[in-house]
């Protein structure tokens, strides 16, 4: 990843002006943010591995058709090192940002707080994450990968969610308060066509 300059951190609105980065991926692509061609949604993940992340990366995965029919581009960060990510999410079909020093999570305002597994709004989502967990440890005793005990960035990583238009405005944030606190796919669709939507009338 290209390290980006450094500057103020603080939380993007809807509305700001995304700052235009030039960034790597995992599989050594170059990529633009924003995109000019359509919508960006851009995720802050936790560490590459996490049960939770990758409960939620399937859900984006199974329907990343519908995303791109409607313009919208995946972007996800994780707080882990390149050769981490190239052990647990070098299949995901979509672009993939290491960025183990953390410098966009300060940079954009994204935390990392114990409420990320303490928030009681977490629990009800936890018997879902016990799939995972069991799916990790099968790739771990086939020895496709290692167990995360000790991730880069740490365990308490919150997650966020940046939808930024083709021209960089910022259409849509949020900030999870626990690291089960996310956009579905059904969110993502919705604050692009009220977007859209607005953008039709004003034209």
């Amino acid at each position: 990843m290209t390290r980006p300059e450094k500057s103020q951190s603080h939380r993007v609105e809807v509305g700001d002006q995304f700052p235009r980065l030039k960034l790597t991926t995992i599989t050594d692509e170059s990529i633009s943010l924003p995109d000019g061609s359509g919508v960006t949604h851009l995720q802050f993940r936790r560490f590459a591995g996490c049960p939770i992340c990758n409960l939620h990366l399937r859900s984006i995965t199974n329907r990343l058709g519908d995303l791109e029919a409607h313009g919208i581009r995946e972007v996800v960060v994780f707080h882990s090192t390149l050769a981490e990510l190239r052990k647990y999410e070098n299949d995901l079909p979509m672009a993939v940002i290491a960025d183990p020093e953390r410098a966009l999570y300060e940079r954009f305002g994204v935390e990392a707080s114990p409420r990320a597994l303490l928030q009681p709004g977490f629990w009800k989502y936890f018997p879902r994450v016990w799939w995972n967990v069991l799916r990790l440890l099968r790739r771990v005793v086939k020895g496709r990968a290692p167990f995360p005990v000790k991730p880069t960035g740490g365990q308490l990583g919150l997650p966020a969610d940046v939808l930024v238009g083709s021209d960089g405005t910022v259409i849509a944030v949020k900030y999870g308060e626990h690291a089960f606190d996310q956009w579905s796919v059904d969110e993502i669709l919705g604050h692009a066509a009220v977007t859209a939507t607005l953008g039709s009338r004003v034209s």
